[in-house]
């Protein structure tokens, strides 16, 4: 996707060579038209592929989710990081490493909200070595549903997540790949979408 490319060599900052900031469009403050252009080209991708409901991880992959589903028509759902005294139903557990913070975290889906009819799409901020995505599709798994693809907005491709996804049998699309951010300067791949 072109603009969004645009937008992270206009306002992106790389922090080294593995560590993109995006915070100001993206993970932090959000740019509405952006995501909801993000949303629609997704869609438009999947219209055909009969989602029922769109799946992220909180927090900064809730809004890219939010336009995706609103343009499919579909329910979204997130993992919670933390199980709070609401989640009193039972709920599907996944262990899941973040690499931008360094720590483990332990995601929650509650139960009912996902089912063996579900086919979902997994829609995710980043994909950098595939954490995330892998606990995912470990609570999905426990739901008995169905992944159609994992949607993902901006991948660094060189790191090892595509590969790990796609080993496990998924389809990744990427609207922008990142193939290095060598000496403080983005190089794009070129995207799925």
């Amino acid at each position: 996707m072109k603009k969004l490319e645009e937008r992270i060599v206009q306002d992106g900052r790389v922090l080294s060579d593995t560590v993109l900031k995006v915070d100001s469009f993206l993970t932090h403050q959000v740019d509405v038209a952006l995501m909801k252009e993000i949303g629609h080209v997704f869609a438009e991708h999947f219209k055909y592929s009969g989602i029922t409901k769109v799946v992220t991880i909180e927090a900064s992959g809730i809004a890219p989710a939010v336009y995706v589903a609103e343009a499919l028509g579909v329910p979204m759902v997130f993992a919670k990081k933390s199980k709070n005294i609401t989640m009193t139903e039972e709920i599907l557990t996944a262990e899941v490493y973040s690499f931008t913070k360094q720590v483990t975290s332990q995601i929650s889906i509650v139960e009912a909200f996902l089912s063996k009819d579900d086919r979902l799409l997994i829609v995710d901020d980043f994909l950098a070595n595939g954490q995330a995505a892998k606990g995912l599709l470990e609570i999905i798994g426990q739901a008995g549903a169905s992944v159609e693809a994992i949607a993902i907005v901006i991948e660094k491709s060189f790191q090892g997540g595509r590969q790990l996804l796609e080993e496990a049998g998924q389809t990744v699309v990427s609207l922008a790949r990142i193939a290095s951010l060598e000496n403080g300067t983005v190089v794009f791949a070129p995207a799925d979408v």
